[in-house]
């Protein structure tokens, strides 16, 4: 990988900014996710919800359009449901599309959303990526879904990843054996230590949601892509053989408490 400066994922690359709760914090200050609900692919949706609030978001909230009834049955109870619009929501700071998909009538929702926001596009909300003028985005493709939105990878993933950072003024979070963290300043970092069981349906929808959920808590956008990705590929690691998308929720408690001891 020519011409780019690529750090190792490791936790002392963000650490020092990684969300520590205080004595006095309310809700509110952990900041409020909200995922734009799937109609068609619930449990994607559940995944995401899930590990955003697993990994600290304050309040997470599934906007749903038909299925509101099937997430209330079926969510954890401390994640809300809203069957209106974005606009109803109160005091969201971070936005998640993409995972189990992302209607015309999400994009525009997205795309009319008040710029402070931060937004996490994932899957098929990808194509957004460029259309937004808010300060804080992340884009999380895998290599199949880069080549779709943005030309070929070619030898060199890294220095595409970097460009397409710089020019979109994004994090791109490029999904793969060694998953790529490049920001739009410059930096790229490589996550190494990830079990190849993670090569199953869900997974991505779990590490979108973990990214939001650090965003969402005031991390940087490198930093928090970063850290989500290394506790993405270190529950994998404590998982092994048999591996499914829930496992990972479940082993981040743990993970969670020895990095913040």
């Amino acid at each position: 990988m020519t011409g780019v400066t690529i750090l190792p994922n490791q936790p002392d690359l963000w650490r020092s900014v990684f969300p520590r709760p205080k004595a006095d914090d309310h809700k509110y200050k952990r900041g409020h996710t909200v995922l734009f609900g799937s109609d068609a692919y619930t449990g994607a949706t559940r995944l995401a919800a899930e590990a955003c609030s697993r990994v600290g978001s304050g309040l997470v909230t599934v906007l749903s359009g038909t299925q509101g009834p099937a997430y209330r049955a079926t969510l954890p109870a401390d994640i809300m449901v809203r069957d209106g619009a974005l606009g109803e929501i109160n005091r969201p700071t971070t936005l998640l599309a993409g995972p189990g998909g992302c209607s015309e009538a999400v994009a525009a929702e997205i795309l009319g959303s008040a710029p402070g926001l931060g937004v996490v596009l994932d899957a098929d909300a990808i194509r957004l990526c460029g259309q937004l003028g808010h300060e804080t985005q992340i884009i999380t493709p895998h290599e199949g879904e880069f080549e779709r939105y943005f030309g070929p990878l070619n030898t060199d993933p890294a220095a595409r990843a970097q460009e397409l950072a710089q020019s979109k003024q994004v994090t791109v979070v490029l999904k793969g054996p060694e998953t790529l963290v490049a920001a739009p300043d410059g930096r790229i970092s490589i996550n190494s230590q990830a079990s190849p069981y993670l090569a199953k349906a869900g997974t991505g929808d779990v590490l979108a949601g973990l990214i939001a959920g650090l965003v969402a808590q005031g991390m940087p956008a490198f930093e928090a892509a970063s850290a989500a990705v290394w506790l993405h590929g270190a529950a994998s690691l404590r998982i092994g053989p048999g591996l499914i998308p829930q496992d990972l929720i479940g082993e981040l408690r743990g993970l969670l408490t020895d990095l913040l001891a």
